[in-house]
């Protein structure tokens, strides 16, 4: 008689052998029997008996067979074909006929009357769909039973193809890919938030149609699905059942002892599927494993690693030539594209062990959407120590003892004698920044320092003196230190120290790294926007032309280097009047922008915000305000009001407002500006400046013009740019102040200073 043990170990080998196909059955009890002749003997006899059992236990009871048309009515649904069978049940296109007229998937369970374990994991699917909505998941309509008990659930009906099919049908390039990818990644996502783990993602079950003509994925047949939480509690699979597809598996949903699947599991089939979606076959053979014992098939998935995605497509030929045409390339340039990160991401989404897999598909799709931005990714080659962990724990039979304690004793040996090295050179190199910061703070006379404060720009001016001797054995950091400088005196709007300080440091860089390294052209970037927020407006242009050209070549066209010079080179043109040709850049650089970042990022909303201003000034004016008005809703929801991004925003509307004649707007949104700016950035930046200014333009046409005087006279003495400092006279906005004697001195007092800052210049070298 058997245990109690034993009997389960029965039920569950059932239950599982009857979720595949006749022809799948015996293969399958050979290997997870391994050798056990009674267990199997059980096993068999309990599908013989099923198999020969009223025909009630293999359809839906008083329908009748399969195939036929117009078979029956499920309340307002009509069954029309069968289009799926598989272990768990049959999927039909069904027609609703109320409240709505649509076609629907209806799902409807297998019978058993020896386990009700089908009965659990088809109520597991009906309750994760209901509690799920996400655009990459098939919504549920409806769920509840025949008259005869029989559950049922509809659902969304897909018409579309597996992902992996679509993209080769499509012959969709890598990068398309991944992008498509990405979003089967989110629905995921939000599925492991709802506490769902679906446990059988391929690409069977992730199905791909075209809405507006783009692709868009459906993630379905949550049959599997496992809640890791407690509030969906007939969600469960016993210890010992196989659930799953062979080949997407996790190894832990193989090995019969795991007792804690969990949100991994998905992530290593993603992995599984992105493997597919790259080189176009599985990771592994599992031809290979057909005739090898259950227990040699589970040692192979846990000790055997699948060849790198770039390493399977070049020694591949017989079918490398497909693949790549199938992603529109090349193999020599897929094997190219597929090696370095590609490679890393791949090969840490199927991990055998877990801990070190992505945590979460938001991992997995963060990681591709770095690599897709030209940005660093996390996933990074295994440690020495963990690769050879993974050595010795493969051969832990024939490696002795004594060659483990050799190896670990020259790994620590060289590891120490490298961490030697490092710790001298970090260290010379502190005590180089230290001596230099130290001689920074330190004030000549005491004396005189006594009860006095030191300013910011005070601290600058003398690091400026000091950093060509102090760092001069550190050309690197040395340039660095110039930058951040030049940034901070940028900042503060003290523009010839902060171009005399680009300069030098680009002349530095250069030498050190070269002149196209990544550095030295963010430098010249920096150059360029000093010479312009000086106003010489040609010499920025053509720096800014020079430097595009050289950043498409060298960086690409799509790294964010490239579109932030794409960006600042359309706001001279605008500047210089050349607004149209402005605004034909501007989107181009927003178009790029949103389409790898979305309309919520940072940089995205501050091209959005620049376009609409170039749209503005090239008489545009109806879809510039549209356009500001978008991003200002977006900043305001995503950063909130006090926000530099949301700020720029509100002036620039502000503007637009004013060009449009809706001065009483217009001056609502200046003040506004203005106050937020005093308090965020303080009354003596810029920024703050030309606000005050622009609040004079619209003050003077409304004939406030005392007050307008008041805002001219702050914005002139507090960090105007020369530009704007010498078009005070030739203002359209201001003409009717030019017969008040306070505007003529006004106009006197802001040559004086434009002229002061002109002389204040440093000559330009590059």
């Amino acid at each position: 008689m058997e245990t109690k043990e034993e009997w389960q170990r029965i039920k569950d080998l059932f239950g599982a052998a009857l979720e595949r196909t006749p022809a799948e059955r015996d293969t399958f009890l050979r290997e997870a029997c391994a050798g056990d002749a009674s267990l199997m003997e059980e096993v068999e006899s309990l599908l013989k008996a099923h198999d020969s059992a009223d025909g009630a236990l293999e359809r839906p009871p008083n329908l009748p067979l399969p195939g036929a048309m117009n078979i029956g009515s499920i309340g307002p649904y009509r069954l029309l074909e069968k289009i799926g069978e598989g272990g768990m049940g049959q999927v039909w296109l069904a027609e609703q006929s109320a409240p709505l007229q649509r076609q629907v998937a209806l799902k409807l369970i297998r019978w058993s009357k020896y386990d009700d374990s089908l009965i659990h994991r088809f109520q597991a699917e009906r309750q994760s769909l209901a509690v799920m909505d996400h655009p990459s998941i098939a919504r549920v309509f409806d769920a509840g039973a025949t008259p005869e008990g029989q559950p049922y659930f509809v659902m969304e009906y897909v018409r579309g193809v597996p992902i992996t099919d679509y993209c080769d049908q499509k012959r969709l390039k890598v990068r398309d890919r991944l992008e498509l990818f990405i979003k089967v990644c989110e629905g995921v996502q939000h599925a492991h938030q709802k506490a769902i783990i679906h446990r059988d993602l391929k690409p069977a079950n992730i199905l791909v149609s075209e809405v507006d003509g783009k692709p868009v994925p459906r993630i379905i047949d949550f049959g599997l699905a496992k809640a890791v939480g407690t509030e969906i509690d007939s969600m469960h699979t016993r210890v010992g059942s196989f659930v799953g597809t062979p080949g997407y598996m996790s190894p832990e949903q193989c090995d019969p002892a795991a007792k804690d699947i969990d949100t991994r599991a998905d992530v290593y089939s993603l992995g599984v599927v992105l493997y597919v979606l790259l080189t176009g076959s599985f990771p592994f053979d599992s031809q290979q494993w057909k005739n090898k014992p259950f227990d040699e098939v589970l040692r192979r998935l846990r000790e055997e690693d699948p060849l790198r995605p770039s390493t399977k497509v070049s020694t591949d030929r017989e079918t490398s030539s497909a693949i790549a045409e199938a992603r529109g390339t090349d193999p020599k340039q897929l094997v190219s594209l597929l090696h370095g990160d590609l490679d890393w991401i791949t090969m840490k989404a199927v991990e055998k062990d877990r801990t070190r897999r992505y945590g979460s598909p938001s991992d997995l799709a963060a990681d591709i959407r770095r690599y897709l931005k030209n940005e660093p990714i996390t996933a990074r080659p295994a440690s020495v120590s963990y690769r050879v962990q993974k050595y010795v724990r493969r051969h832990k039979y024939s490696v002795a003892a004594a060659a483990v304690f050799v190896a670990l004793l020259v790994s620590f040996a060289v590891l120490q004698n490298i961490q030697l090295h490092k710790i001298r050179r970090e260290r010379d190199r502190e005590d180089r920044i230290a001596e230099f910061m130290t001689g920074i703070f330190k004030v000549s006379d005491p004396a005189e320092r006594i009860g006095s404060k030191v300013s910011a720009q005070e601290l600058l001016d003398k690091a400026t003196k000091d950093i060509d001797t102090g760092l001069a054995k550190d050309p690197e950091f040395q340039s660095r230190m110039m930058y951040v400088m030049g940034r901070a005196y940028l900042n503060l709007g003290l523009y010839p120290e902060a171009q005399s300080l680009f300069q030098r440091a680009l002349k530095v860089s250069g030498s050190a790294l070269g002149q196209e390294h990544k550095d030295t052209l963010h430098i010249v970037g920096e150059l360029a926007w000093t010479l312009f927020q000086e106003g010489r407006l040609s010499e920025a242009e053509s720096m800014q032309h020079r430097l595009l050209d050289t950043q498409r070549r060298v960086l690409g066209p799509e790294d964010g280097e490239t579109l932030g010079t794409m960006g600042n080179l359309a706001i001279t043109l605008c500047e210089e009047g050349r607004c149209s040709e402005a605004a034909k850049l501007g989107r181009e650089q927003f178009d790029i922008k949103r389409r790898l970042f979305g309309s919520e990022d940072f940089y995205t909303l501050a091209s959005m915000d620049n376009l609409a201003i170039m749209l503005e000034r090239s008489n545009q004016l109806a879809e510039a305000e549209k356009l500001e008005r978008e991003a200002l809703g977006i900043q305001l929801r995503v950063f909130g009001r006090e926000n530099l991004g949301t700020i720029s925003c509100m002036t620039d509307l502000a503007d637009i407002e004013r060009d449009m004649g809706r001065d009483e707007e217009a001056l609502r949104l200046y003040r506004e500006t203005l106050e937020l700016e005093q308090r965020i950035l303080g009354p003596e930046q810029p920024e703050t400046a030309v606000t005050r200014y622009s609040l004079a333009c619209i003050q003077t046409r409304r004939g406030l013009k005392d007050e307008a005087i008041t805002n001219l006279e702050y914005a002139i003495d507090h960090g105007l740019q020369p530009r704007m400092d010498l078009q005070i006279e030739k203002d359209p906005f201001l003409n009717s102040l030019h017969g008040d004697p306070r505007f003529a001195v006004l106009v006197a007092h802001a040559k004086k200073v434009a002229q002061s800052k002109t002389a204040a210049r440093a000559p330009e070298t590059e």
